[in-house]
């Protein structure tokens, strides 16, 4: 369940891009076809889905505070090398990307021509670090947590463009305002999508709701109890 809750919370409610607004050069770009949107919300799903991971362990057993005394002895437990997070997590998703492009490039050279330069761009696509950086903040204690929640956070990514390519190929035939389109009426588009994900909000935090006021209600029964005791004691002292 556990696991679960995490996969479609990255899916629906921290969605890169209609929670974060992370990815959107790629997102607006490579959006006006559905083939192409499919093309790259695939390769964006499976760079995150093995950068995550791996950047979990390098953050894990290298960049986090006493992480090398762990597995190299209490000398080493003193160095600290958060300073290398960027750099690191920067060249392991550019490692990804760089066999991504080459997979693509052999089996389908019709989506690589149609990605153009927004392929190897995944590179610096900040969704990409976003989901390294996310992972590291949400600290994680395990890799398979870190697993979900990247392609959890694949998806999401996959989810939108293809959402948004898919309603850019059918108002090419509308009647939209001469001054909102192209990227005014996406704006517009990708806005209203984002304010439809904000509902899936809820979705996920009943149970916590029901949770905490049980709890504010056990605190205020406990109040109670220790004023009625209190009183009682000072009636005793009294008499």
């Amino acid at each position: 369940m556990e696991y679960l809750e995490l996969f479609l919370k990255a899916i629906f409610i921290d969605n890169m891009v209609f929670a974060f607004f992370l990815g959107m050069c790629s997102y607006l770009a490579v959006s006006k076809k559905v083939s192409t949107a499919v093309g790259l919300g695939a390769a964006v799903i499976f760079v995150l889905a093995i950068t995550v991971p791996l950047n979990f362990l390098l953050d894990k057993y290298l960049l986090q505070d006493g992480a090398l005394g762990n597995w190299l002895g209490k000398e080493y437990a003193d160095y600290d090398l958060s300073f290398l997070t960027f750099i690191l997590f920067i060249a392991t998703i550019a490692t990804m990307v760089q066999l991504v492009e080459i997979i693509v490039e052999k089996f389908s050279p019709a989506l690589y021509n149609s990605l153009g330069i927004f392929l190897p761009l995944i590179a610096v696509n900040c969704a990409i670090l976003g989901g390294s950086l996310f992972m590291q903040q949400k600290e994680f204690s395990t890799i398979s947590q870190a697993a979900v929640y990247g392609i959890g956070s694949g998806i999401g990514w996959f989810l939108a463009i293809l959402a948004i390519a898919a309603i850019r190929e059918k108002i090419r035939y509308s009647n939209v305002p001469a001054p909102l389109r192209g990227l005014g009426i996406t704006f517009i588009l990708t806005g209203l999508m984002a304010i439809g994900f904000m509902s899936f909000g809820g979705m996920l935090t009943g149970g916590d709701e029901e949770e905490k006021k049980e709890t504010q209600a056990v605190q205020v029964e406990n109040e109670k109890t220790t004023k009625e005791v209190a009183e009682n004691t000072n009636i005793t002292i009294l008499k």
